[in-house]
């Protein structure tokens, strides 16, 4: 993130730039594409896998939500399904901690969360995209309720160290100036014939009146203080009743400070194809998605089972296991195939018998960082203080962001914020903590934002997911050029082995991505099942 005191003023092409992200994100949406973060997937339905011949084995590796729908769909196709999890637990990356929780990480450090009953955080996925279908049609399917995720609050934060005296801002006051000025700069320029090469005569007034009307601009064409401005960003003093009930405009910030603060990346945001609204999340907390999925498969997951090699020729495959439930007892499981759905940084590591151009890709995919925080207070501050009622703060430190439950809204009692969520170095910086030392820098950072930190702060909990020894990491970090070299030999059958997990997919970091890659794998191995080779 761009320190913004390092940032000039923008010009007006850069301007132009940012009401093209505002006003439509293709461009932001068709650079996140090449790098496979933001796609309208294409989910058509649950597959076709007739023919099956019946027994045909295949063991599935890691019962996250790709190894689950996996055994889900090939045993309802007559294959025979077993699956080995590492874990104590199914359901992968889909985790949600409660009160009474312990997180244990590399290095030794064990946290038990000391959360309120009802309180949860969601370390990994914490909200589904409406375009998700893949992943919402499963959840129908097996009963998992949703209810919708506040994504975009006006009442919540924009906050900047370097910008209005390092205090945050309502997103209603700072989006609505942006907006505002920015009409204002093309409204003059329309009049002054600054924009007649790129708008024709008939368009202006079209344009102007679109502007005016877009952004609240007065009569006149200009940004300024008053009533039609104060109807988008609040007033100084609210409107009421009675003889005293006259509202008082607010004034506008600066212009210079408006443009000049950064903040309004996080307008943008909010446009990106995956962060539109409408969102949902699972009541109760993100793993009863995985507890769904589980209620499927059950009886076909075995736990605590260390894969260490897997070996395949013309024949079969061949996994070796230590079984940690049973003194890490030599165990091995015979298969026509396999669906191998282990993290790639973890996978690099195993004696897999695979081709070398496979092997390249496994190791050309590494997972980046993150960390969440979980924050617990006495009471819903945000709420009772602040009219804050879900949705996301955002904040140039480390941290990154603030984000307010969207259940449980006026509830007495405690609450849990998402105190910090961070990727790239912040999260590195963050890992290499100790989680109390993540938990107290949260508190520090989150107090220039909300100054109730302290006195209401209960407990918290950091976790960070390259700490966690069955991943690595949080997602894969594919590159442009790692992708266009290596995704379509990660996704293509390799003899009688199969990958699937979002890192195999072009919606990377989405458990949409894990169920379209599950999806894609089954299918490619069940042609190849049923086509005798």
């Amino acid at each position: 993130m761009a320190d913004a005191s390092q940032q000039t003023a923008p010009t007006r092409r850069q301007l132009l730039t940012r009401i093209g992200l505002l006003a439509g994100s293709a461009g932001l949406y068709q650079a996140m594409t090449s790098l496979g973060h933001a796609m309208g997937t294409d989910f058509k339905g649950p597959p076709v896998l007739s023919g099956a011949r019946r027994g045909t084995r295949v063991v599935v590796l890691g019962s996250g939500l790709a190894g689950m729908l996996a055994a889900y769909e090939l045993r309802k196709a007559g294959y025979a399904v077993q699956v080995l999890e590492y874990q104590n637990r199914a359901g992968g990356r889909n985790i949600t901690l409660r009160g009474g929780d312990t997180v244990t990480e590399m290095g030794g450090h064990t946290q038990k969360v000391g959360f309120s009953p009802g309180n949860y955080i969601n370390p990994g996925p914490w909200r589904i995209p409406y375009h998700h279908q893949g992943l919402l049609h499963y959840c129908n399917a097996f009963g998992v309720a949703l209810e919708p995720f506040i994504e975009l609050n006006h009442n919540s934060y924009l906050h900047s160290t370097n910008a209005f005296g390092g205090k945050p801002v309502r997103y209603r006051e700072y989006a609505n100036d942006f907006f505002g000025y920015t009409g204002d700069l093309i409204s003059k320029a329309i009049d002054q014939h600054k924009l007649d090469d790129v708008i024709s005569a008939d368009e202006r007034a079209h344009v102007k009146a679109a502007m005016q009307g877009w952004a609240g601009l007065t009569d006149s064409g200009a940004w300024t203080k008053g009533n039609r401005s104060s109807l988008r960003r609040g007033f100084e003093k609210a409107q009421g009743g009675g003889v005293d009930g006259a509202p008082i405009p607010s004034d506008p910030f600066s212009r210079e400070e408006i443009m000049s603060s950064g903040l309004w990346q996080f307008i943008a945001f909010h446009e990106r194809l995956d962060m539109q609204t409408t969102m949902f999340q699972p009541v109760g907390g993100m793993d009863n998605i995985g507890k769904g999925f589980i209620r499927q498969v059950h009886d076909l997951i075995t736990l605590n089972c260390k894969v260490t090699a897997i070996h395949q020729d013309d024949h079969g495959v061949k996994v070796t296991y230590n079984d940690m439930a049973n003194g890490d007892a030599v165990k091995t499981v015979d298969a026509d195939y396999c669906v191998c759905t282990i993290p790639l940084p973890v996978l690099s590591q195993l004696d897999i018998q695979v081709s070398g151009p496979l092997k390249a890709a496994i190791a050309a995919v590494p997972y980046g960082s993150s960390v969440k925080l979980g924050l617990e207070f006495r009471r819903r501050f945000w709420e009772q203080d602040e009219q804050i009622y879900g949705g996301i703060s955002f904040t140039n430190q480390q941290i990154s962001q603030i984000s307010y439950p969207s259940a449980g809204i006026f509830s007495k009692g405690p609450g849990v914020l998402l105190g910090g969520y961070m990727f790239g170095p912040a999260a590195l910086d963050f890992a290499g903590m100790t989680p109390q030392q993540r938990v107290e820098e949260g508190l520090r950072q989150g107090s220039l934002i909300h100054s109730q930190y302290r006195k209401e702060f209960s407990n918290g909990v950091g976790f960070a997911w390259s700490r966690m020894p069955w991943t690595l990491g949080c997602c894969g970090a594919w590159t442009e050029q790692a992708r266009k070299e290596h995704y379509k030999t990660l996704t293509s059958m390799d003899n009688r082995i199969v990958l699937a997990g979002e890192h195999a997919s072009y919606v990377g970091c989405w458990q949409e991505g894990a169920i379209l890659s599950s999806l894609a794998a089954i299918t490619t191995l069940h042609k190849r099942a049923v086509g005798g080779a």
